[in-house]
């Protein structure tokens, strides 16, 4: 067993108890839990065999970037042709029926899996898993074309690069010139690491702050899926297995006033598993100016509405707040 692994699994084992709180329901507002069913079938999925995208997989990110236009960065690959995860984005006029770019891969030489956006000023900022599970950067003006900008470089507390391993899943907060980085280390913890420069960022604490834990539903892999601000207050969507539960995801919700102490919702998982598509997983919340909606981005695409319609939009909501 690699020694980053056993590190990874003693600390998971000290913190697991203080990561989860006595998760009060009431904080946890309806519209950020509870959602009807999900598509009875998919929005978007692989295109088939002899395409470049026959299968999609992982977190893809969906942004509403205005009255009839969505659009939605994907990972695609064919195992037949080539092991590349492949990045390429579909466009839609409602969010439900989309249209693959005709470009195909925006970026043909690089694996990229896993997207998160962030937009910041007139660019947008990707962070990406590249091979062998390491968190990348990229940047768009308009989201087609994409630089990459290296592999991110993340330290320790003392400022020690952290060892060897690794470092996926990267979910981005940015909020008053500070970007936080949400990144696992083989889905078996979530850490949390700042940047003022986007070059260098370090541990707010080099043991997770969402572990695994102490409940089945999450107590075998967790990643981070999402930030949104709600109320004046951060909630994390993530996905995680329970133990003998390989490829069986379930999508979990989180709290926290501070982005580094997070307690769990009582009422996870709240999306469980579903016999009728158990791999479902990779949770992405979009407001569509009446309702939230919670997309799942992996093997295929599928939405959920929230149950009740999002009243007072405002400064405070989800809406206004997602970067």
């Amino acid at each position: 067993m690699p020694a980053w692994l056993m590190h990874l699994i003693v600390s998971v084992a000290l913190v697991a108890a203080a990561s989860v709180g006595s998760a009060d329901d009431a904080d946890f507002p309806s519209e950020l839990v509870d959602f009807g069913p999900a598509s009875a079938v998919p929005l978007f999925a692989g295109a088939g065999a002899g395409a470049w995208d026959a299968t999609i997989r992982e977190r893809g990110w969906i942004r509403r970037e205005g009255p009839g236009e969505w659009r939605l960065w994907y990972t695609g690959y064919d195992d037949a042709a080539s092991p590349l995860k492949r990045l390429g984005l579909a466009t839609s006029t409602d969010g439900l029926n989309w249209s693959r770019a005709a470009a195909g891969p925006l970026v043909g030489d690089a694996w990229i899996e896993d997207v998160c956006l962030v937009r910041d000023g007139g660019r947008l900022v990707m962070f990406a898993e590249g091979e062998g599970d390491l968190a990348w950067r990229l940047e768009s003006a308009d989201g087609v074309t994409w630089n990459r900008r290296g592999p991110l470089d993340i330290r320790l507390v003392s400022g020690e690069p952290i060892p060897p391993g690794p470092r996926g899943t990267p979910t981005v907060w940015r909020e008053a010139g500070t970007w936080w980085l949400f990144y696992e280390r083989g889905d078996q913890g979530v850490w949390a690491a700042r940047s003022r420069d986007l070059v260098t960022f370090t541990n707010v604490s080099d043991e997770p702050v969402l572990a695994l834990g102490p409940a089945p539903y999450d107590a075998r892999m967790i990643a981070m899926d999402q930030i949104v601000k709600h109320r004046g207050r951060y909630y994390a969507y993530y996905h995680s297995s329970a133990p003998g539960g390989k490829g069986r995801w379930c999508t979990c919700i989180a709290r926290s006033d501070d982005l580094v102490h997070w307690t769990k919702y009582s009422g996870n998982p709240i999306v469980p598993v579903d016999e009728a598509f158990p791999a479902t997983s990779s949770a992405i919340l979009v407001p569509d100016g009446e309702r939230h909606r919670l997309y799942t981005t992996h093997p295929e695409v599928r939405v959920r509405f929230s149950v009740l319609p999002v009243h007072g939009a405002g400064p405070g909501s989800a809406a206004a707040a997602r970067p």
